[in-house]
C-alpha cells in the first residue's frame, strides 16, 4: 500500500518545524479538530464561526485551492494564486480559530487524541475532511511517470513540462521525437480530462503557433483516453456525446473510448487496443481514492474506494464524536448506494449541515439528517462550448451552458480579489485569444526518488 500522505510534504513540514509543540491552549470550550482545508472544511469553519467552540484546522498546505480550475493553471490560463487563498487570511476574524500547518498521521478514538507531524492533540469532536488523492489503480510504474492534477504544484509542474517540451522540440531533428515532445495524452474522460483536452486544444489553435512559429502545430496530437463507451460518464449521454463532438470537430482531439492505458515508459504509450502513441506528457485524470488516516476500525472503511462509512449525520459508523465529510465520506442511501458523488457541492452542503449539527449536539438537541440538493453538473470544452445537466432533466449545450459554467465557477471562488483576477483573466483570454501566464518559473525535473510514493515526487 502507498503511504497515506505524500512523503515529500512530511519532510518539508518536519524541516520547517524541527522540534515542535502544537501550542494550542485549553480554554474550557469544546474543541473541534478539522482535518483538511478543502471545500468541506472551509464551509464547516465558516458556519461554525461565532459558535461557542474552539476550532483547530490541520492541512498540509497553508491555503485552500479551488480545484475545479486547476486545469486552467496547468494550461497557462490563470495564475496559481488566483485560485488559492491562505487559510489564515480566510479566517483571520474568526474567534477561537487556530490553523496548524501539518499532517494528521493517526487517530486514537479510544483516547480522543490525534497524532500529527507537529505533535499530539486532544479533541472533543473530530471532523475528517481531507478529501482524496490520485488513484493509479496499483500501477506504480505508470504513477511515477504521469502527471496528476489534484494539487496546485502539480498544475505548475504540468504547465512547466508542456512549455519545456516545446522548447526542446525546437531543437530536435528526429520527427518521431518531436512528436513525442509535442503530443499530449490525457487518461480519463470525466470533467477534468475533457476540460484539459479543450484547454490544450485552444492553446494549440490560438496561442502556441504565435509563440513557436518554427513548429508546425498541425502535427501536434492531443489524445483523450477513457475506458467507458462515452465521455462524461457521470453526466447524461447527451452531454457526453456533445463534449466529444466539440473536442473532435473544433480541436481535432483524438478520443479513444473503451480503451485503457496498458503501459507507459515515459515516451511510449501502449493502449489496450494495441495502438502505440509517443508522448513525453501523459496527464492522469482517471480517478481518485480516499486519503485515509490510520486508526479507524477496519469495518468503517469502504475498501475499493478507501472512503469512510458514515451515517445520515456524517458520523463515522460506531463513533459518537468522529465525523467525515466531503469526498472522504461514504453515506450509503437508497438514492446513492455507493455514496454521494465526490464533488464540491456535496462537500459544501455537508460542511454547512455538520456545523448546525455540532451546535445542536452542544445544546443537546436532535440532529438533522443530510439530504443532498443536486443542483446539476457541468463541464466546459473551450470557448463558447460547455455542457450542463440540471435537475428535472434540463440540459444545455453551447454558449448558454458556457456562460452558466463561468458564472457558477466565479461564484464559488473564495475571496473578492480572486474573483476579480479570474474574471479579468477570462476577459483577456476571450477577447485576445491569449494566455498571460506562459512562464517557466519553476522548471520541472523528474527527481529519482525510487523509494517514495509517486505523489511525493510532485
Amino acid at each position: 500500500m502507498p503511504p497515506e500522505h505524500p512523503l515529500i510534504h512530511q519532510v518539508d513540514i518536519e524541516a520547517i518545524h524541527g522540534e515542535t509543540n502544537i501550542a494550542i491552549p485549553e480554554n474550557g470550550l469544546p474543541r473541534v479538530v478539522i482535518v483538511g482545508g478543502g471545500f468541506a472544511g472551509v464551509e464547516l469553519v465558516k458556519d461554525l464561526a461565532g459558535a461557542n467552540v474552539q476550532i483547530v484546522m490541520f492541512d498540509r498546505h497553508n491555503y485552500h485551492t479551488f480545484q475545479p480550475l486547476l486545469y486552467q493553471v496547468a494550461t497557462a490560463g490563470l495564475e496559481p494564486d488566483s485560485i488559492a487563498g491562505p487559510i489564515r487570511k480566510l479566517f483571520k476574524n474568526t474567534k477561537n480559530f487556530h490553523f496548524r500547518f501539518g499532517l494528521v498521521t493517526k487517530i486514537h478514538p479510544e483516547t480522543n487524541m490525534i497524532e500529527t507531524s507537529i505533535g499530539d492533540l486532544r479533541y472533543d469532536y473530530l471532523v475528517i475532511a481531507n478529501g482524496t488523492r490520485t488513484n493509479y489503480f496499483g500501477n506504480q510504474k505508470i504513477a511515477s511517470l504521469v502527471f496528476p492534477l489534484k494539487q496546485l504544484h502539480q498544475a505548475l509542474d504540468l504547465r512547466s513540462t508542456i512549455l519545456q517540451n516545446l522548447e526542446k522540440a525546437l531543437l530536435v531533428v528526429d520527427k518521431a521525437e518531436q512528436h513525442a515532445l509535442m503530443d499530449i495524452v490525457i487518461v480519463g474522460g470525466g470533467p477534468t480530462g475533457v476540460e484539459v483536452a479543450g484547454a490544450l486544444g485552444e492553446l494549440k489553435l490560438h496561442v502556441l503557433p504565435r509563440d513557436y512559429p518554427e513548429l508546425d502545430f498541425r502535427q501536434m496530437d492531443i489524445h483523450l483516453i477513457d475506458g467507458g463507451d462515452r465521455l462524461l460518464g457521470a453526466m447524461s449521454p447527451e452531454a457526453g456525446k456533445k463534449a466529444q463532438e466539440y473536442l473532435t470537430n473544433r480541436f481535432s482531439v483524438n478520443v479513444w473510448l473503451n480503451t485503457t492505458l496498458s503501459d507507459y515508459d515515459g515516451r511510449e504509450v501502449v493502449l489496450s487496443n494495441g495502438r502505440t502513441l509517443l508522448s513525453h506528457t501523459v496527464v492522469w485524470a482517471a480517478g481518485v481514492t480516499g486519503n485515509l488516516i490510520g486508526g479507524l476500525p477496519e469495518e468503517t472503511i469502504v475498501p475499493r474506494a478507501n472512503r469512510i462509512l458514515v451515517d445520515e449525520f456524517n458520523r463515522v459508523k460506531g463513533s459518537q464524536n468522529i465525523f467525515a465529510i466531503g469526498d472522504i465520506s461514504c453515506m450509503v442511501t437508497k438514492d446513492f448506494p455507493k455514496g454521494h458523488p465526490q464533488v464540491a457541492p456535496v462537500a459544501m452542503q455537508q460542511g454547512r449541515l455538520l456545523a448546525d449539527n455540532l451546535q445542536a449536539l452542544l445544546r443537546k438537541k436532535s440532529l438533522k439528517p443530510f439530504k443532498y440538493l443536486d443542483k446539476g453538473s457541468m463541464a466546459t470544452v473551450g470557448r463558447n462550448r460547455a455542457v450542463v445537466d440540471l435537475p428535472g432533466k434540463i440540459k444545455m449545450q453551447g454558449w448558454l451552458a458556457w456562460f452558466a459554467w463561468l458564472f457558477v465557477h466565479l461564484l464559488y471562488i473564495i475571496g473578492f480579489r480572486n474573483k476579480l483576477v479570474v474574471l479579468m483573466n477570462w476577459f483577456w483570454n476571450y477577447f485576445t485569444y491569449d494566455r498571460a501566464t506562459r512562464l517557466i518559473v519553476r522548471p520541472y525535473v523528474k527527481e529519482k526518488f525510487e523509494n517514495l510514493h509517486p505523489d511525493a515526487i510532485r
